[in-house]
């Protein structure tokens, strides 16, 4: 072999050499950036909720929701969940009006149709729970009340919820259905006002939901009745249009149609969907 043909052939290996390398390099930077818009994409994908939520919801969800914004704040460390409860058509009114809320938990169907219907829900609002009238009466149940005909009786005290609320929409169901009439002493504006009459002893008896009955624990006593079954309530949960912090308001109502959240509300009383 010639000398120049010997140059010629170092040259080439040289060459091949150096192509080798950059390959190499190419490949490392390749995988390098693969890997880290790999992680970026994965860190985008579980970023931390944050910030504050807010949710309306109906009275008689305010000890079960209580215990699941414990729970919520927990598992997501810088969120903050803030409550408005109250009666579920004044709520609604609100959220029509344009008062600031990511989640609307009402104790019907009905009050809910009233957001929906102005657009101000996002999707279709999902039945999460059930609930189901009761009796409260004073501790001891010193009237002997067994049925819904003995708050007729005159003289008795009996608090019912407004009509144009679920739970007084719901008793007056059960009264049509047993062909009766009660005249209360006064309509209130949510079921935990119209129990808190009972509580305060400003009434003999008042129509409620189990749930609301259990929370007081020994403050009343309960007592079924029958035509109960035919005015039980769906209660339906809807993240809002208009929301500040969707996430978390999509979190929040993911937590209470959990099993974990069922939990807590079936254990409040709360009927499955």
């Amino acid at each position: 072999m010639t000398r120049s043909a010997r140059r010629t052939r170092r040259m080439l290996q040289v060459t091949g050499a150096g192509a080798a390398a950059l390959l190499a390099l190419s490949a490392c930077s390749s995988s390098d950036s693969a890997g880290k818009s790999g992680s970026g994409a994965s860190g985008s994908s579980s970023d931390k909720l944050s910030g504050e939520v807010t949710v309306f919801a109906a009275a008689s969800l305010k000890e079960s929701f209580t215990t699941l914004k414990k729970e919520f704040e927990k598992e997501h460390p810088g969120t903050k969940v803030t409550f408005s409860f109250g009666g579920s058509d004044s709520l609604a009114a609100g959220i029509t009006s344009g008062a600031p809320a990511d989640v609307f938990a009402a104790a019907s169907p009905k009050t809910m149709k009233t957001v929906t219907d102005k657009g101000d829900a996002v999707g279709e609002p999902a039945t999460f729970v059930r609930n189901q009238l009761e009796i409260a009466t004073l501790p001891g149940n010193p009237d002997k009340v067994s049925s819904l005909k003995d708050l007729t009786k005159s003289g008795r005290k009996v608090v019912l919820c407004d009509k144009t609320v679920p739970c007084g929409s719901a008793a007056q169901k059960a009264l049509d259905a047993s062909h009766l009439e009660l005249t209360p002493v006064s309509y209130e504006q949510d079921v935990k006002s119209a129990l808190n009459k009972v509580v305060l002893k400003e009434a003999d008896a008042a129509v409620v939901y189990k749930t609301d009955v259990k929370a007081a624990g020994d403050k009343v006593e309960g007592v079924e009745f029958p035509e109960s079954t035919k005015a039980i309530n769906d209660y339906p949960i809807a993240q809002l249009k208009n929301a500040k912090n969707p996430d978390a308001a999509k979190a929040f109502i993911a937590l209470v149609q959990s099993d974990k959240g069922q939990r807590v509300l079936n254990r409040a009383g709360f009927l499955k969907p």
